[in-house]
């Protein structure tokens, strides 16, 4: 019998493959004759709708409601873009648009948009038009009333046309009209680097555009020219973007022939290797990467290889965990769609990705691969890493809760508002690196915060209003009576207590918006680095030489 055997796989091996291929034949015919029914089936239902309903029906935005939910149920990165939106797409891949370039806000309390920052050298600034410029008409259209992003659509336009922009500026009584040419908005990928100290660099980098290895590259050499021995990157809130400029960013760092990251996929044009092609720009200054947790995709793919390979300390908190990658296809009648079409897989083998999308509960909605459900992996020097959680940082920094009130204070018209007054009395200010709020401007703003009557949700007094409630349904309220009673006159509403309990947090709120105005994104960066405990952290690490090799060591 075994003599025979491969006499007769052979005879049978033509029959095997016959079948096999006409049950793949059957399974696909199946699957055609499912998409072209339930196609069939949609076309019906919109016909019958848009002869037969009792209002009028608006088929196209059905169809595009209809085309969203069917993704929604997929994974929240295959996104469709009708025709008119597509604009954001691009905007999202090239990080470019054309406009005035300047960030424009609804007031709370005012009818009018506002200018919120314009762009320092950008159309807005150049112009004229400062923060707190209330805009009043565009051309010939009163923008009276209108949102944010019907004034934005307004402002945008093709790059090198014009647009009149009347604004009435915050203690005059007459506004004034801006002549603007409209130009192409690039959004920096590194908006600041500097020298944080005599050996140490840093460089804040937002996007990965196109052209932002370029712009990494430039702003290490410089640094290096300035004597930058160490080197901070600062990754954190930094959502990602184009996977071969996060490759080309690895291999500033990573010397050539290094695979840095796989893609796989269903299909074979899914799946592929990017390795470095380039001699590395410095393979061995000491490199600390800030992250956390709104580090995301292309931005996990640059700390994971960096800490996969062993070449970069990860501070911080663990990162997003998006290990899906999405390329956009053109659709018919100038659609687009942003599909994801494989996951990324690290130097280690691993893939971050935290949640997977095809896995829900009984209630439809997605979690997080538990840490339990996880499988280690080695980085090539064999320190244990894993999978399926993001990024997990080397030395953790733990973020310091803020206040309810500084939250409120934040997005409260009086912040906007009395830095506006205020900086319309001050021609200038210190640098960024030595301005402080002063114990005179503290004291202004909060006689303002007083005045405007500002009251916000206190969380203590939400939670104690629950319990009262609770005590009152179980039967419990009459004999804790005085208790509560005594509770609530210690938690009585006292806005210059909670001010001084925040004071700090408070200033820095301040400070960073007055900044903003005399020295626009640069100015606020190095602002907020002067209390960064993140950027404390790295430069501690950089400092220790023998803590920062042993942390590179399995």
């Amino acid at each position: 019998m075994n003599k025979k055997s491969p006499l007769l796989i052979l005879l049978l091996l033509p029959l095997l493959l016959s079948s096999l291929q006409t049950s793949a034949a059957v399974k696909g015919d199946r699957q055609n004759f499912s998409i072209a029914k339930s196609l069939n089936v949609f076309n019906s239902v919109i016909r019958n709708l848009k002869a037969l309903y009792v209002d009028d029906f608006d088929s196209e935005k059905s169809v595009n409601t209809a085309i969203t939910a069917m993704l929604k149920d997929l994974d929240p990165y295959t996104v469709y873009y009708p025709a008119d939106d597509t604009e954001e797409l691009e905007m999202m891949i090239t990080g470019k648009y054309a406009g005035v370039g300047a960030v424009i806000r609804k007031m709370q309390k005012s009818k009018y948009v506002v200018i919120s920052e314009p762009y320092e050298g950008m159309p807005a600034q150049v112009a004229g038009l400062r923060a707190g410029d209330m805009i009043m008409q565009v051309d010939t259209t009163d923008v009276t009333d209108k949102s944010t992003s019907e004034v934005s659509d307004l402002l945008r336009g093709d790059a090198g046309t014009t647009v009149n922009v009347t604004a009435l500026r915050p203690g005059e009584k007459e506004p004034r009209t801006y002549k603007i040419v409209r130009a192409n908005i690039q959004l920096p990928a590194v908006p600041y680097y500097g020298m944080l100290n005599d050996s140490t660099g840093y460089i804040l980098f937002e996007r990965f555009i196109e052209g932002c290895s370029r712009d990494m590259r430039l702003a290490l050499v410089a640094l290096k020219e300035k004597g930058a021995r160490n080197l901070i990157l600062d990754l954190r809130s930094n959502g990602g973007g184009s996977l071969s400029e996060s490759v080309e960013v690895v291999n500033l760092f990573i010397p050539k022939g290094q695979t840095v990251v796989e893609t796989r996929g269903r299909l074979a044009q899914a799946s592929q290797t990017y390795k470095t092609k380039h001699s590395a720009t410095d393979e061995e200054i000491p490199l600390v990467v800030l992250v956390d947790g709104n580090t995301a995709s292309a931005a996990e793919i640059l700390s994971g290889a960096l800490q996969d390979l062993d070449r970069a300390v990860i501070v911080g908190n663990r990162t997003y965990g998006k290990g899906l990658v999405q390329v956009p296809r053109d659709l018919p009648y100038g659609g687009m769609m942003k599909i994801t079409t494989s996951k990324y897989y690290i130097p280690s083998g691993r893939c971050i990705q935290a949640i997977d999308y095809a896995q829900r509960d009984e209630d439809g909605l997605v979690v997080r691969i538990p840490d339990s459900l996880t499988t280690v992996f080695h980085t090539a020097a064999g320190r244990e890493v894993r999978d399926g959680c993001g990024i997990s940082p080397d030395i953790e920094v733990k973020n310091e809760k803020l206040a309810n009130i500084v939250f409120y204070l934040a997005s409260d018209d009086c912040l906007f508002n009395f830095t506006t007054a205020w900086c319309m009395e001050h021609d200038s200010i210190a640098s960024p690196e030595d301005f402080v709020i002063t114990d005179d401007i503290f004291e202004a703003y909060k006689d303002s915060v007083r005045a405007s009557g500002f009251t916000y949700d206190r969380q203590s007094e939400q939670i104690l209003k629950r319990l009262k409630e609770w005590a009152e349904f179980e039967g419990y309220m009459e004999d804790a009576k005085e208790e509560f009673h005594a509770l609530e006159a210690k938690l009585q509403h006292n806005l210059d207590k909670e001010f001084d309990n925040s004071a700090e947090d408070i200033k820095l709120l301040l400070a960073s918006e007055i900044v903003s105005r005399y020295y626009y994104q640069r100015g606020t960066i190095i602002q907020s680095i002067k209390s960064d405990e993140g950027v404390k952290k790295a430069i501690e690490v950089l400092a220790d030489k023998e803590r920062y090799k042993k942390i590179l060591q399995p």
